[in-house]
C-alpha cells in the first residue's frame, strides 16, 4: 500500500520539541540517556536510528509481557521499562526532543486482533524530521514479535502494520505535535494493562 501524504499540523518546528507532562524530557533519567546517545558522536540520521532501537528493542510492549501497570509518560515509560504503542511513542520523543530533534505523533487505525477481538482502535507512531533529508520519516517503536518486523528506514516505510484498507483500517496523514487527548485519557484511567486492552481509543 502506498504510503499518505504526511501532513504536519504546523510549520512551526518548535512545537514538535516541545517537553510537557507527558514528553517529560527534564526528567533526570531521560537527560542522562540523551546524553549517553549524544556521547556517541553519530550523525543526526545515525542518532535518530540509535535511539529508535533503543525504544523498539529494550523497552517492551506491555501487552508481550502481560505487564499489570499502565505507563504513560515518558519518565513512566523508562522507569518501567515497558508501555503500549503510544507510551513507547512519548518516550521516543521524548529522548529526540531533547536532543533537539522535531519528533511528533502519527495514528493509525487498526483491528485490534482479527481472531479473538476484530474492533477498529488507534495505533501510536512517531514522525521524525531529518535535516539531511528535509523530511519527515515515520518510525514505528512498538516492538517486533513474529509477523512484526518494523525497521530504521530513511526511504521506504517499514512499519509495525500494514493498513489494510480493504477491512476498514486507515492511515492518519497528520503529524501532531502533542500526543492526543483520548490516547492520554485511556491511558491515565486504565488501572491495569488488561483493562486498558478493553479500553483502547477509537478515535482521535
Amino acid at each position: 500500500m502506498k504510503k499518505p501524504i504526511l501532513i504536519p499540523e504546523t510549520n512551526d518546528m518548535n512545537k514538535y520539541l516541545i517537553n510537557d507532562a507527558i514528553i517529560d524530557y527534564t526528567n533526570v533519567e531521560i537527560q542522562k540517556l540523551a546524553s549517553y546517545f549524544l556521547s556517541r558522536n553519530l550523525n543526526e540520521t545515525e542518532l535518530v536510528k540509535e535511539v529508535y532501537e533503543f525504544v523498539r528493542d529494550k523497552i517492551s510492549h506491555s501487552f508481550d509481557i502481560k505487564a499489570k501497570i499502565v505507563t504513560c509518560s515518558a519518565s513512566e515509560v523508562l522507569f518501567n521499562r515497558h508501555g503500549i504503542c503510544f507510551a513507547k511513542a512519548h518516550l521516543f520523543a521524548a529522548i529526540l526532543r531533547c536532543l533537539q530533534i522535531p519528533t511528533g505523533f502519527c495514528y493509525q487505525k487498526l483491528i485490534l486482533d482479527d481472531e479473538t477481538h476484530p474492533v477498529i482502535i488507534l495505533h501510536g507512531l512517531n514522525a521524525v524530521y531529518l535535516k539531511k533529508f528535509s523530511k519527515w520519516i515515520r518510525l514505528d517503536a512498538r516492538g517486533n514479535k513474529p509477523k512484526v518486523d518494523a525497521q530504521f528506514c530513511t526511504d521506504t516505510e517499514k512499519l509495525a502494520f500494514n493498513v489494510r484498507q480493504e477491512l476498514g483500517e486507515t492511515d492518519e496523514p497528520t503529524i501532531y505535535s502533542c500526543p492526543n487527548i483520548n490516547v492520554i485519557k485511556a491511558l491515565k484511567t486504565a488501572t491495569t494493562v488488561e483493562y486498558l486492552y478493553k479500553t483502547l481509543p477509537q478515535e482521535l
